[in-house]
């Protein structure tokens, strides 16, 4: 077993479920994470003992013959066709909607929300990066919309929130809190300074009290969720992985923790 390795995995070739709605998958090539509610689509969360390894490589653990596609992400809320980000120079985006069965669309983080969506019936998926700003820019819904134009169906999409950083150890200024609760709650805003939308962010698990009056503890996760149940989706269809990028170093690089550029990818295929 390396050193990271996600324990108690200590053997190749082998499936666990170790987590509600989650499970590992060993390889040859390392360990990764599937969420259960899309096990009918290929797809992967991968960890820091993918390191150093692109899409290109990694897409061989999940499926074969299929292409990559990849963003250039900038923190935004721009979604693309992913045939717009099929070779370098790859564009800036945060998001890929699939336009073709055989594609591979990937996305990384190091304490952002990876959202992996998927629409069993036609095939179709999409890959989008989360932070607060691209909840703030609403990039899911934007993802969504761009799906429903290709002819699915908002009832219909499966969405899988991968490992990310929890709210315990994001501390954000208040500004920010602000920004998200109002992206959120636009209709709470009759309150002085917004604290309307601000109580609506803490009554649904995404907001907490820091030490520091200035600064909250957000829950970008749990925020993402909240926006996804407002654009009415089902909350059958919203997974969220309970694993924090800040609190698993053998797991998953975070930016919080380490202040180090480093990340690890998730990706998944479409069937049409």
């Amino acid at each position: 077993m390396t050193e990271e390795a996600p324990p108690p995995f200590d053997r190749p070739d082998a499936v666990f479920n170790t987590l509600d709605g989650w499970t590992w998958v060993g390889t040859y090539g390392g360990w990764y994470l599937q969420c259960d509610l899309l096990a009918a689509v290929e797809h992967g969360f991968f960890t820091r003992q993918w390191h150093g390894r692109p899409p290109e490589e990694l897409v061989a653990a999940i499926s074969a013959g299929v292409s990559v596609h990849r963003p250039r992400q900038i923190h935004s809320a721009l979604v693309l066709p992913a045939g717009e980000a099929s070779s370098p120079p790859w564009p800036e985006a945060d998001g890929l909607v699939s336009d073709a069965g055989g594609q591979s669309l990937w996305v990384c983080g190091a304490d952002c929300t990876p959202v992996l969506i998927a629409d069993p019936r036609s095939g179709r998926v999409a890959a989008c990066h989360a932070g607060w700003r691209g909840v703030v820019g609403r990039i899911l819904p934007r993802a969504i919309a761009l799906l429903e134009a290709a002819g699915s169906r908002r009832q219909d999409l499966l969405f899988a929130l991968g490992p990310a950083v929890s709210g315990e150890a994001y501390q954000v200024e208040r500004a920010v809190s602000q920004q998200v609760a109002e992206s959120l709650f636009p209709a709470s805003l009759s309150q002085p300074g917004g604290a309307g939308a601000l109580e609506e962010l803490v009554a649904c698990g995404a907001l907490a009290a820091d030490p520091d009056p200035t600064r909250d503890r957000l829950d970008i996760r749990k925020a993402t969720r909240r926006q996804l149940e407002l654009e009415a989706i089902p909350p059958a269809h919203i997974s969220l992985c309970p694993l924090c990028t800040v609190g698993e170093p053998l797991l998953f690089h975070s930016w919080r923790r380490d202040q180090v550029k480093a990340v690890q990818w998730s990706g998944l295929v479409s069937q049409g």
